[in-house]
């Protein structure tokens, strides 16, 4: 993980650098992608998010963006899309979404954490919200770890 800590030529503060982090789930179209969506906004200061499917979708479905447009996100910029050698090596942290454990998934894990969060592809407005709520909480404490982590 990247700690290092760039300075800011207008203060005596360091800034923190954000950490690479890849959101990985089955088809790159809710759970992941939500993650990277809101990471943008909630922790964009500390987390430089991407995100990627096992067997992506190949779109982005409408209460996805539905979802993340309620709860104040954008998603414009999201696409389902596969893991590839050059996103895996950039990341400093995978987070494991596929409800499969990172032994079984990846062939290396030492960088992966898995998040047992519940897919809801297919699933009605109230599923999909609670899911979005869920990452939330994730991605803010994830986003806090890595602010103390770079403090020290």
């Amino acid at each position: 993980m990247n700690l290092n800590l760039a300075k800011n030529p207008r203060s005596s503060r360091a800034k923190p650098v954000p950490a690479k982090v890849l959101f990985v789930c089955v088809g790159n179209a809710c759970r992941s992608a939500m993650a990277e969506a809101i990471s943008y906004q909630e922790a964009g200061d500390i987390i430089e998010a991407s995100s990627a499917g096992l067997l992506p979708l190949g779109f982005i479905p409408e209460m996805t963006k539905q979802t993340l447009a309620t709860n104040g996100y954008a998603h414009e910029r999201l696409a389902s899309k596969p893991i590839t050698r050059e996103a895996w090596d950039a990341a400093e942290i995978v987070i494991n979404m596929s409800g499969q454990p990172r032994e079984l998934t990846f062939q290396v894990h030492d960088k992966v954490e898995d998040w047992l969060v519940k897919d809801p592809y297919g699933g009605d407005a109230q599923l999909y919200q609670a899911i979005c709520e869920e990452i939330q909480t994730c991605v803010r404490e994830l986003a806090e770890r890595l602010r103390t982590e770079q403090k020290r």
